[in-house]
């Protein structure tokens, strides 16, 4: 059994098919088999069996590798769900429903139109949903995204300098934490370990872990310490290099505990 992943967007998350005895390369496009129907995916990784991750469902084949009819359908496919993401705005107007779209697209064999919105509160979009299902003689499924699902579709530059993380290198969204900060020594301001999107930069999960592990043995700004006897405050840490300062009579000492085995 040949097992690839697939994206169904030049960022997104990754999705696992059995491609039977079919020999793909990467980059190569391929149509295949969904819960909502057959999609348009790119192959980007190909996994032994042994190296698949865990499901909790069986995996989906992949149909065929595209053709250039399908590309032209996928093409069409875009551009009609553009032109109905407007006409979703057009109608959400009429109905004076609060609704900021953000993405919508077909699948590839056009059995559903799915619309992503981002609203402050509950949206009853019934009306909405059977107004469009009357231009488009298809399945409407209008999904309602948080802050974090709005910066992964939008993208952008976080303050690191680069594409956000939840844009371009993470495949599912960790719970993030105030916690995290506050184990990694950060400053609590918002505008400091917020992201664009608002909400806890998502780097603060997968660093925590480190965070920890270094940690461990090392006091806390404002803690009491003895060196050589004396006592002193602690006024500063530093975590992944495993130093500390400590003002002892005036005088500031750096403690480094890099070296020690942590326990």
């Amino acid at each position: 059994m040949n097992i690839y992943g697939v994206i169904y967007q030049d960022k997104g998350k990754v999705y696992y098919f059995n491609g039977k005895d079919l020999d793909i390369a990467n980059d190569v496009t391929v149509i295949v088999d969904t819960n909502r129907g057959e999609q348009f995916g790119k192959v980007v990784s190909k996994l032994s069996p042994e190296k698949l991750p865990k499901m909790e469902e069986e995996l989906k084949e992949i149909i065929r590798v595209a053709t250039k009819k399908d590309y032209d359908q996928y093409l069409k496919n875009c551009k009609d769900a553009s032109l109905a993401l407007k006409k979703a705005e057009e109608f959400s107007k009429e109905l004076n429903l609060d609704m900021r779209f953000v993405k919508s697209s077909f699948t590839f064999d056009r059995k559903q139109l799915i619309l992503n919105f981002y609203a402050d509160d509950r949206v009853d979009f019934r009306e909405l949903a059977k107004k469009l299902a009357g231009v488009y003689r298809t399945r409407i499924e209008l999904r309602q995204i948080g802050a974090r699902d709005k910066a992964t579709i939008v993208g952008g530059v976080g303050m690191c300098g680069r594409q956000l993380c939840c844009s371009s290198i993470l495949e599912h969204m960790d719970s993030v934490s105030i916690n995290m900060a506050k184990d990694q020594n950060l400053s609590l301001n918002p505008s400091k370990i917020n992201g664009c999107c608002g909400r806890l930069m998502c780097c603060l999960a997968y660093e925590e872990e480190m965070y920890l592990e270094c940690s461990k043995g090392m006091p806390l700004i404002g803690d009491k310490v003895k060196i050589n006897g004396t006592l002193g405050e602690v006024i500063s840490v530093d975590i992944l290099q495993r130093k500390y300062k400590v003002l002892v009579n005036d005088e500031v000492k750096e403690i480094n505990l890099k070296d020690e085995k942590v326990a």
